[in-house]
């Protein structure tokens, strides 16, 4: 009713604003609407009245522009700086308009100085700013088990929520449960929510339901309020006692003595109070021999043992137990109780063991069935049950079968003959017997060898030394395995791997079964210092198992090569050679160097010269060590002009092996020698030129096979650590170049062992063919002892290399070339250059040495 008076009040207000509108239409010039929710700050902006009625803005003060009638309560006002209509208080839509569809404020503006008079209405639009609410938060209800029907109604409180339109109420939720569903219904604006009972309650199952009812409203998002509802359900006496079980039955020693509790019933009666109250009783209506034997309590339910109980009299009663209620309606519960009468124990389990193979193979999977165990015990009850099991720390365990007291024993973990070949089982079986009495079984499983072990050599890689010039079919080494399986799995046969790229060496040896290697030609350590290959070790299990091993085979050294002499040159088979020196050179002169070269190394390669026949002994001497043959004395007017000079050139071996070289030195007078060496000199320098030419192939020869020698052998060398087998020292005390093995210390001599060569060069610089001969000794001895030490000198190698050909420049006869630059005209005696300064040569030995030009222009144009 009030609503409906509002609306209708609303209505008449209209209506007489607009008759006041027609009457004094000329001082109204507009009335305008603004729309805003609640709950706006204070503050905010409504609209600019001034600006949506045309006035000007800069006159709203002198013509006093103000809101003149409204509501009691001032929600709006307008500033007059610049017509804003904004929000003084903040507006509650729910408080101002309650449940009114529409909430508007009505104003009346007014301006003096022309007067004009408007309407501006404000619509304030509704908020979800409220939660539906119910008149209390818990609510209870009382309800009888089963005498309320399926159906019945429950009404309820129903929520309240002040918003209207979609911020009001629009629906219930009733939380999940068995007996009750919801149902609302509308009366009006209002939703009154209903509990229907949809199964009846039982209050044995639940005495107390609790549900939860919600109410929600439409706004977005939606808000909700709650209740909780507690239904407390009221007894009656609908439930039967119950016993824990209908059977119970138990198992009593014979003889037990008089008063022994045999056992404790009880049964369970769900209703409350006096209906709940439980008496216990035999069942008398049969006759049952057991009641001479057992009585119960009637309050507690235990049973009792009043008389004797014999197994051999009876070994089984049954008897039927009733528990009654005390309700206004007597109910009633029943059970029985059988009561077995317990054997002594004096019986022991017995077993029977069934084999299923001999032997088990190694590589058995888990779970292989081994054998069948059975077992049995003649006793009854906790005597006759029987456990199994088998001894700790063994890769076998039981397994139950589907079948009573059937085991099988079955393989737990992987099996491995080598470290074991044979296990001893043990079987216990065991009765619940009070003391429990046992029975043992012992059986032996036998682990059957599989193929599963390769061979293993001895040591890897191998390594042998094996002198050359061995004889062909000569055992040379041999190689062992070992294969920790058994019988035809453990028989080793070998084979040497010959694949891609194999040394040809490697064709020549032949392996046999018993691991022994012979060689089926002879070895030859000038051809080849050392070789690889690889054997195969394969046993005879299916499928076979193989391994390989590398062998490293260094050929050791023999003393087969006979010294060659390689000056004076050999002609005809025979080393002989002719040399011509001035009768006046004094005592110490360099008459010519015996040269020769050992293919073998060490002691082997180790050459010492001397004199095996001489003309004259108080003329020549020669240098065991170089070669050197150098003039005792000066010659006299007596002293004959030609001598012979034989020269023994042999090794250090054990068995010595030599050469010999003939020197004839012709002494002429000086004038002829000087005359002699002006010839030779010019036939010199092209021999010379050939001799450098040879040499620098042969040095390229010998480096590129090092090379290739080394790329194959040291790289592959497992114990290269990086380090120069042998170095080349010089003592400038005694004009030594000497070759440094590893144990040889700088400065030292040749050491027996030591595999060190020594040079001595001479006290001036001589001929360079010398010279060269001397470093193509150097090559070779230095080349062989890196050869045969296999220890990484590949890596200096190219340093060596240009610094022997640098040497063999050096000490040639075109050892150095010097440019000079003058210009033309210049004066007779100036001087060009020092040429001796600049080629490094002692000017006290010009003279001595013969230093001149013996090549140029026709006319001599420098001296």
């Amino acid at each position: 009713m009030l609503i409906q008076q509002r609306r209708r009040w609303e209505y008449w207000w209209l209506i007489l604003n607009f008759s006041l509108l027609l009457c004094l239409g000329e001082k109204v010039s507009a009335q305008i609407r603004y729309s805003i929710p609640e709950e706006v700050k204070e503050g905010s902006v409504v609209g600019n009245v001034a600006k949506d009625l045309g006035l000007d803005v800069s006159s709203l003060g002198e013509r006093r522009f103000r809101i003149v009638s409204g509501s009691k309560d001032v929600f709006l006002q307008i500033n007059q700086d610049n017509g804003v209509l904004y929000v003084d208080r903040t507006i509650d839509r729910e408080e101002l308009c309650e449940k009114s569809i529409v909430c508007l404020i009505n104003l009346k503006t007014i301006a003096e100085n022309p007067l004009e008079i408007h309407y501006v209405e404000v619509e304030i639009t509704d908020i979800n700013d409220h939660s539906p609410k119910f008149p209390e938060n818990v609510k209870h209800l009382e309800i009888s088990e089963s005498v309320m029907l399926q159906g019945t109604r429950f009404p309820l409180d129903a929520a309240r929520d002040p918003d209207v339109g979609a911020n009001s109420l629009r629906k219930y939720t009733l939380s999940t449960n068995e007996n009750f569903e919801l149902d609302v219904k509308t009366r009006g604006d209002d939703k009154i929510p209903f509990l229907i009972l949809k199964k009846p309650l039982d209050r044995e199952q639940k005495s107390e339901i609790l549900l939860t009812l919600t109410a929600y409203d439409g706004g977005k998002p939606e808000r909700s309020g709650s209740v909780n509802i507690t239904v407390n359900v009221i007894d009656m006496n609908d439930n039967v006692p119950v016993f824990d079980r209908q059977v119970y039955t138990l198992t009593l020693d014979e003889n037990a003595p008089l008063g022994t509790s045999v056992l404790r019933l009880h049964a369970t009666d769900l209703d409350d109070g006096a209906n709940g109250q439980v008496i216990y009783t035999f069942d008398n209506s049969l006759k049952n021999r057991a009641f001479d034997y057992f009585e119960i309590d009637a309050v507690t339910g235990e049973i009792t043992i009043k008389g004797l109980v014999d197994f051999e009299e009876q070994s089984v009663y049954e008897i039927d137990v009733q528990a009654s209620d005390k309700g206004q309606v007597t109910l009633t519960g029943h059970c029985s109780v059988v009561i077995n009468v317990k054997d002594v124990n004096d019986n022991a389990p017995e077993m029977d063991v069934t084999s299923l193979s001999g032997q088990v193979p190694e590589d058995a999977r888990p779970g292989t069935a081994v054998a069948l165990i059975s077992v049995s015990d003649m006793d009854s009850g906790e005597n006759g049950l029987v456990i199994c099991t088998i001894s700790d720390n063994i890769p076998f365990e039981l397994k139950p079968s589907f079948q009573k007291n059937m085991y099988s024993l079955i393989t737990k973990s992987g099996l491995d003959r080598e470290s074991e070949p044979m296990y001893t089982v043990t079987i216990t079986a065991t009765d619940k017997g009070d003391p429990s009495l046992s029975s043992h079984k012992t059986i032996k499983v036998h682990i059957s060898d599989v193929n599963d072990n390769s061979p293993v050599f001895s040591q890897s890689p191998y390594t042998f030394y094996v002198p050359e010039n061995n004889a062909p079919g000569e055992y040379l080494f041999s190689l062992s395995t070992s294969d920790r399986d058994q019988d035809d799995n453990a028989g080793v046969s070998f084979y040497i791997w010959k694949g891609d790229g194999e040394t040809p060496i490697v064709s020549y040896l032949n392996i046999n079964s018993d691991g022994t290697i012979n060689a089926l030609k002879s070895f030859d350590f000038e051809t080849t210092k050392t070789f690889q290959f690889q054997v195969v070790a394969t046993d005879s299990g299916t499928p076979s198992l193989s391994t390989n091993v590398t062998v490293n085979v260094f050929i050791l050294d023999q003393n087969d090569n006979a010294p060659v002499v390689l000056y004076p040159v050999s002609t005809n088979g025979s080393a002989e050679g002719v040399e011509e020196i001035p009768r006046n050179v004094n005592a110490g002169h360099l008459v010519t160097k015996v040269r020769a070269y050992d293919a073998d190394i060490g002691y082997n390669g180790w050459l010492l010269f001397s004199l095996q026949e001489v003309t004259d002994h108080s003329l020549f001497a020669l240098d065991r060590y170089t070669g050197q043959i150098r003039t005792l004395r000066s010659f006299t007017e007596t002293d004959e002009a030609e001598h012979k000079l034989v020269i023994l050139v042999k090794d250090n071996g054990n068995v010595s092996l030599s050469a010999t070289a003939t020197v004839i030195i012709n002494v002429v007078e000086p004038k002829e020698a000087f005359a002699a060496s002006d010839v030779k000199s010019s036939v010199k320098d092209e021999e010379e030129n050939s001799v450098t030419f040879y040499l620098i192939i042969t040095l390229g020869s010998v480096s590129a096979l090092f090379l290739i020698n080394y790329s194959s052998k040291c790289l592959q060398d497992v114990n290269y650590d990086g380090t120069l087998c042998h170095s080349i020292q010089y003592r400038s005390g005694d004009n030594r170049y000497m070759l440094v093995g590893p144990r040889m210390s700088i400065g030292s001599t040749i050491v027996p062992g030591s595999n060190g060569n020594t040079l001595v060069l001479p006290e001036h610089m001589r001929a360079s063919g010398e010279v060269r001969m001397e470093v193509l000794w150097i090559i070779v001895i230095y080349l062989e002892n890196m050869e045969q030490r296999g220890c990484g000198a590949w890596l200096q190698l190219q340093q060596w290399v240009v610094f022997l050909v640098a040497l063999i420049f050096f000490w040639s006869g075109a050892s150095a070339q010097i440019k000079y630059s003058i210009s033309e005209e210049l004066k007779e005696g100036t001087v060009v250059g020092n040429i001796a300064k600049d080629l490094g040569i002692d000017l006290s030995t010009l003279t001595k040495r013969g230093f001149r030009i013996v090549s140029g222009s026709t006319e001599p144009l420098f001296h």
